[in-house]
């Protein structure tokens, strides 16, 4: 057995591993639902996007625990992460069917620097120079590539209110996730997010063509593996610790946006990305260092 000392760093540098891929997962998602959004409403994409997870998450479910997919605890909290969630995610989608993914991303990366003091507000988590130099690397990346100062385009505002909504989604999934099985948790989000876009669904209905049947399909699939790793993550670390990995969504999106659209990332997009992953890699030395000196 390893000594109990190692056990925190050990959990907390797992977290921070499932949180990375995590967030390099989600770009996929952003690229299939700016893609779609060309054929379809932003609004009846957000509702493809739990259905098909559902489809892909309840089985596994069922198979694991039988008829009890729901987690029993902490029903408020599940309840409330998956409506900031579904609030965050649909912004979103309404903001990249208007502006470039680079962009839309930078907006929305208020999302840790609320998160960050919430968590020390709301779950008393405790503040280190570390976290902070992060945070404060990572924000100044955003500023770079956002360049704030010029025309405020809407798409860029319902990114920022997207932004809001995630980082209060991100401290409800840490209170929500300690006590809770993460295929369980992750099924009441699909389940109940769904059930709540329905009615937009519905009246923004279009049927899916059979060329688009793929995309849609991707689209749930990495939803549900994101969504999974980043609920895995939150049971192991803080959420202050967490959320400025948040950031390296945005490398993926620059990414996704230059192979799939061609929007080719320009000087401010390459240094803000810099600044962005030496943030993420200040928390990772620290979680290297202090397991070296256990």
């Amino acid at each position: 057995m390893p000594p109990t000392h190692s056990l925190a760093p050990a959990r907390t540098t797992q977290g921070i591993a499932l949180m990375t891929l995590a967030m390099l997962s989600i770009p996929v998602c952003d690229g299939l639902a700016k893609y779609l959004s060309t054929g379809y409403s932003p609004l009846f994409i957000s509702w493809a996007r739990y259905a098909v997870a559902c489809l892909i998450v309840l089985p596994v479910a069922v198979g694991a625990h039988g008829p009890r997919i729901f987690p029993a605890e902490q029903r408020v909290f599940h309840l409330l992460r998956t409506v900031f969630l579904v609030t965050a995610m649909t912004l979103y989608f309404l903001a990249v069917a208007e502006i470039q993914l680079a962009t839309a991303i930078s907006a929305f990366f208020v999302a840790p620097i609320i998160a960050m003091a919430l968590s020390i507000a709301v779950l008393r988590e405790r503040m280190t120079w570390r976290k902070g130099l992060s945070l404060a690397m990572g924000f100044a990346g955003s500023l770079v590539i956002l360049r704030p100062g010029g025309t405020l385009e809407p798409g860029i505002l319902l990114a920022l209110g997207a932004g809001l909504f995630f980082a209060i989604y991100m401290i409800a999934t840490r209170q929500a996730s300690q006590a809770s099985d993460p295929i369980k948790t992750l099924t009441f989000q699909c389940v109940v997010g769904m059930v709540l876009l329905s009615p937009q669904a519905l009246l923004t209905w279009t049927l899916p063509s059979q060329a688009d049947l793929l995309f849609f399909a991707g689209l749930g699939l990495f939803s549900a593996f994101s969504h999974f790793l980043s609920i895995a993550a939150f049971r192991l670390a803080d959420a202050s610790t967490l959320s400025p990995l948040v950031y390296l969504e945005l490398v993926g999106s620059a990414a996704i946006g230059f192979l799939a659209f061609g929007d080719l990332p320009g000087p401010a997009t390459v240094v803000g990305a810099a600044l962005i992953v030496t943030a993420g890699l200040i928390l990772l030395q620290r979680r290297k260092t202090v397991a070296e000196t256990l």
